[in-house]
């Protein structure tokens, strides 16, 4: 399958997190992105280097400048485990507009066709690198990462196509 692509439709799937009363929930992209200006970026790992010491915090230090450009939401998605992203989130004490999303199976990533396999690391499916920029489910910016790079799909790369 073809990577998603400015221009696109975003598809719809399911993530999951934990809510602030602790308990498992299931959202829909759609229904966080409809009729919304959205950004959703992966990452290949909770807790790994590039995308704990400088992909997070970049959107987290942003967050109040992409909002005030009319950024409703600001999704993080990793092939892991809820209690895993939610763990991770923990470590951003200040953060306050990121959402951690969990894609455990990968299910949602391959729809995106941003399934990146690490086997032969013996970490599996894993996600690309990207930031989508989402205006009302259509994909305004595809900021997909080769390998292991992080040089297109940082918050400033996402507030130069606003």
């Amino acid at each position: 399958m073809a990577p998603i692509a400015v221009g696109d439709v975003l598809p719809d799937g399911t993530l999951s997190y934990f809510d602030a009363d602790d308990k498992l929930q299931q959202v829909s992209v759609h229904s966080l992105a409809a009729g919304k200006k959205v950004i959703i970026f992966g990452v290949p790992g909770a807790f790994t280097p590039t995308c704990s010491l400088k992909h997070v915090p970049g959107f987290i230090e942003k967050a109040g400048e992409l909002k005030s450009k009319g950024v409703d939401e600001i999704i993080c998605i990793s092939v892991n485990d809820p209690f895993v992203m939610k763990a991770w989130a923990k470590t951003y004490p200040e953060n306050k507009d990121v959402k951690f999303l969990a894609d455990g199976s990968a299910t949602y990533t391959h729809a995106l066709g941003l399934e990146l396999n690490l086997g032969d690391k013996g970490l599996g499916t894993r996600s690309r690198r990207f930031a989508l920029l989402v205006d009302d489910l259509k994909v305004k910016a595809a900021n997909v990462e080769s390998g292991g790079e992080f040089t297109l799909s940082s918050a400033d790369d996402i507030l130069k196509a606003l």
